[in-house]
């Protein structure tokens, strides 16, 4: 599967090396042109972000990377900047276009490295590891990597931070936490993907003279608003069903609320009719709180599903757009004999979250028998537990435990967080632009469940549902922080920002 035009492409290290070779070697651009326009655009970042009336120092390395700090800090120079270059090498070994720019240097020559030196700088630039960079730095890169980050002064980064992997987010050992990133040709997918994009900041292309039929990014891309043109409006020759119908399976007794934020961030996504299937003991509970859906009890026992309650989902599930199977499900045995036996009979398309999730450890190869689409959208926590590994493991490798998710399933999976990634089986990663802190608190995933539940039964591709619910879930965010604060923003707001979120012209 290519990447869809609803996103903007992201490069891994090798697709960025095959751009320069394009460049250079098809192109015949000047390898030390490339270098000139990087450094040059990385010291219009560094300008813009340095504390006025304090010098600059730039901390090279050996390779490109410390080449284009060494352009970045003759241009400052003649600007009349005050620019010190720390090399954590014998400038004397430098090789090819960065040995070049050495002799271009104006002023001073670069000193050794000493980390006493960037206490009141007006801003540090780290050009230590370029984008080929892969594992846990060694010294002298790992001193100066923590010299940096305990300088506390403004850092920029030249295409990517030093520790960071520009092809997975990873990081191994320690890595510089810039506050902007000045990165060429095409934003790195380890700038948009947790950890790395915790240490990115503000990232800023800069176009470099790189062809546009180079090679571009084909594994990964931004989610852009292109993909939010793909949901269907209402029409006014409509009905509550062809607007789109879901259904809720989940609401055990005390986790009633779960189903409902599903709910009612579906209504608000645009879906028509909504109904839930709860155990009876829920039943009212949830009818209070739901004034628009329907509810239907179904068996339990002690507030919680029981298999007996799956054939009341099947007859539901025959003229839905979609089913939602997990929120508020609970975990006892009945719950999970139900969640996997629903998974396995309806023919809808299925999003399961929560303990639908739970009810698949040592199932998850199962889902593969699923005709109609899948998604999953599990927490770091939830997928460590479907893939028997610690949650640790998951967050250090974001990128690659939710494509393995995606592959055992045969499911689109979106591994929520601010960098929520939404991966396809063998396919590509749509990542999110990033959302906001003000998702961290209870019931916004079951909003989220909602939000790609609608969007699946209004009939859109079940790749983009999920892509687009998770942008319009973060917009949402956004918008009840602006309003709220990200302190004091509930669930509830969530719901309440998304037709602002949604907001586009169309028919009425």
């Amino acid at each position: 599967m290519a990447l869809p035009d609803w996103v903007d492409p992201l490069f891994t290290a090798d697709e960025m090396r095959a751009a320069d070779s394009y460049a250079i070697d098809e192109a015949g651009v000047p390898s030390l042109d490339l270098m000139e326009r990087a450094g040059a655009g990385l010291a219009r970042v560094v300008a813009a972000a340095a504390e006025p009336g304090r010098p600059i120092r730039v901390v090279a390395g050996k390779g490109n990377n410390g080449g284009d700090g060494l352009v970045c800090a003759r241009i400052l120079r003649e600007e009349g900047r005050e620019v010190d270059v720390l090399s954590l090498g014998d400038p004397a070994e430098l090789r090819g276009d960065a040995r070049a720019n050495l002799g271009r240097l104006p002023g001073p020559p670069p000193d050794p490295f000493d980390a006493a030196r960037l206490s009141g700088s007006g801003a540090v630039v780290d050009a230590m590891l370029g984008t080929g960079f892969e594992g846990a730095p060694r010294e002298p890169v790992a001193g100066a990597i923590a010299a940096i980050n305990d300088a506390g002064v403004p850092v920029v980064a030249c295409d990517v931070p030093s520790g960071v992997n520009a092809s997975t987010g990873g990081i191994e050992g320690d890595a510089v936490r810039a506050g902007a990133t000045a990165t060429f040709h095409g934003s790195k997918i380890g700038l948009h993907v947790a950890p790395g994009t915790f240490h990115a900041g503000r990232v800023e292309v800069i176009e470099i003279g790189i062809p546009r039929e180079a090679p571009g990014g084909s594994q990964a891309g931004l989610i852009c608003d292109r993909v939010l043109e793909l949901v269907p409006h209402r029409r006014r020759d409509g009905s509550k069903f062809k607007s789109g119908t879901v259904v809720i399976a989940g609401g055990a007794a005390g986790y009633t609320g779960a189903p409902c934020m599903a709910a009612l961030g579906a209504q608000r996504t645009g879906a028509g009719y909504i109904q839930l299937a709860v155990p009876h003991s829920a039943q009212q509970a949830v009818a209070l709180r739901v004034l628009e859906g329907v509810t239907r009890g179904l068996p339990e026992e002690d507030g919680m599903h029981v298999p007996d309650g799956v054939t009341d989902v099947q007859e539901l599930a025959e003229r839905a757009g979609a089913v939602i199977l997990g929120p508020g499900l609970g975990r006892s045995d009945g719950a999970r004999e139900f969640a996997r036996a629903v998974a396995r009979s309806v023919e809808a398309p299925l999003l399961i979250d929560a303990d639908g999730l739970n009810a698949h450890i040592d199932a998850l190869e199962t889902l593969r028998e699923r005709k109609a689409p899948t998604v999953l959208t599990p927490h770091e926590g939830e997928l460590a537990r479907l893939l028997g590994i610690e949650s640790a493991e998951v967050a250090a490798h974001r990128l690659k435990y939710a494509r393995d998710a995606a592959e055992r399933s045969g499911a689109i999976v979106v591994l929520k967080g601010d960098d929520s990634l939404v991966a396809t089986p063998g396919g590509p990663v749509a990542i999110s632009p990033g959302a906001t802190a003000a998702l961290a608190t209870a019931g916004t995933g079951d909003v989220l469940s909602g939000v790609i539940g609608a969007l699946l039964s209004k009939g859109v591709d079940a790749f983009a549902a999920a892509a687009g619910g998770v942008l319009a879930h973060a917009r949402a965010g956004k918008v009840a922080a602006t309003r709220l604060g990200a302190d004091h923003t509930v669930a509830g707001d969530v719901i309440e920002a998304l037709p602002e979120a949604f907001a586009r012209s169309g028919p009425g």
